[in-house]
């Protein structure tokens, strides 16, 4: 009974430390997911749901596999080599070429930017009625403040970042609870893919070529570096098994939370005959169908990603600035810089829908740049070590490349060609 006792007590300090070794890992992961639930993604996945029911989960769910994939190839990239992404293609390409990347990878994180500070605009507007403008200068002031924090250290703007996508998890489970949808259908739908017809098709490029964004790539081999303190293989290993934990439980939130817009918007919208194209319409029908709790709690998710995201494209353009040609620009005068686009795009009353499209075509272009870069310099032992790219990685690196590729150049196809 005694070495019972000392079995079970030496069990539990191993479950303890372990799950403190866990817990000082986690972080760069939250941060990253963010872009998977931005307001872009609020706009396609409503629209999708809205139109073909439940038929279009599977694309979430491919989506997030192939999110989880490049996402794991940056953080290892950071990991072995002690840089980031943007800093490694300044070590080995010409600085010429470098320039090219900055400008092509510095657009991507503005497109971006514009779309999620016009997502927390449209948030403060929807639950306050504050008049665009006026929304529009809060959302800047706030994301300026979340990017301030990291003067702090790295660690608290993690913990302000993951308390938003948490804020985000609340309230679509709150969606959930209220639509009551068809889980038999959604189960089917999730594991058996299936393209209803041609507008489906197209949906379903939007989704899935849209949803891996080219600044959170550039990132996270960035914000894995802060947690790099053992630089021995078997650190780097160590530290690269954890983040893989990291990624797993940040991701595979994000998959629940794009799920869940898809089958609130098929429970809800699709069964009561109403077909919802932005993000407005979504707010507005939800009261009557579900009540102020509905359409509050999709408010407050929407704004909580449109600040999320927003501060997080802002470390993502300083990374990229830094990374690729060695300038340094103070985040605040980045913040103000970034923020002229949206409000100008306010104050003439363009529609903000059709700018957050314009920023997933730019981001179509400029999504095969951080792939290709990280596939070339991941494959090299000599920069990488003990973590280089194996050939069945390289082989499923390609193929996802290559498929997100061509999704994008369909999208692109369809988006100047009006359709199928």
């Amino acid at each position: 009974m005694i070495k019972s006792r000392k079995f079970n007590s030496i069990n539990i300090q191993k479950t303890g430390k372990s799950s403190k070794g866990l817990l000082k890992f986690l972080g760069p992961a939250f941060v990253v997911s963010v872009a998977y639930i931005d307001p872009g993604n609020f706009a396609t996945n409503i629209s999708g749901g809205s139109k073909f029911n439940y038929a279009l989960i599977w694309v979430i769910l491919w989506s997030n596999i192939m999110a989880i994939f490049l996402q794991t190839m940056s953080a290892k990239l950071g990991i072995a080599t002690g840089h980031n992404l943007p800093e490694m293609c300044a070590k080995l390409f010409r600085r010429r070429t470098n320039w090219i990347f900055w400008i092509i990878a510095e657009l991507g994180a503005m497109a971006t930017d514009l779309a999620e500070f016009l997502g927390g605009t449209l948030g403060l507007y929807l639950l306050f009625r504050i008049p665009m403008i006026y929304a529009g200068l809060l959302t800047g002031l706030l994301t300026f403040l979340i990017c301030y924090m990291e003067k702090y250290g790295q660690k608290v703007v993690e913990l302000i970042i993951t308390i938003l996508v948490g804020v985000i998890c609340i309230a679509y489970s709150i969606e959930l609870i209220l639509a009551k949808p068809n889980w038999p259908q959604v189960g089917i739908h999730t594991l058996i893919p299936g393209i209803p017809n041609e507008e489906a098709l197209l949906i379903a490029v939007g989704m899935l070529g849209a949803t891996v964004m080219p600044h959170v790539i550039y990132l996270h081999s960035h914000l894995v570096q802060y947690r790099c303190t053992d630089t021995s293989d078997s650190g780097k290993l160590k530290h690269f098994k954890m983040e893989k934990l990291d990624i797993f439980i940040a991701m595979n939130l994000a998959f629940i939370v794009n799920a869940a817009m898809v089958i609130v918007s098929a429970a809800v919208f699709y069964k009561n005959g109403l077909v919802v194209n932005t993000i407005e319409q979504a707010h507005m029908s939800l009261k009557p169908l579900l009540g102020s709790l509905s359409s509050g709690a999709f408010g407050i998710a929407l704004l909580a990603s449109g600040l999320s995201s927003s501060a997080v494209g802002t470390l993502a353009g300083q990374t990229i600035m830094k990374g690729f040609v060695n300038l340094s620009i103070p985040v605040n005068v980045r913040r103000l810089i970034t923020m002229i686009p949206a409000l100008v795009i306010i104050a003439i009353g363009i529609n903000p829908m059709s700018a957050l499209v314009l920023s997933q075509v730019a981001l179509s272009f400029i999504l095969p740049f951080p792939i290709i870069q990280m596939l070339l310099i991941a494959k090299r032992k000599d920069l990488m070590g003990a973590l280089v790219n194996k050939t069945v990685t390289r082989f499923f690196g390609i193929l996802i490349a290559v498929i997100v590729i061509s999704l994008n150049a369909i999208l692109l196809y369809f988006t100047f060609t009006g359709g199928c």
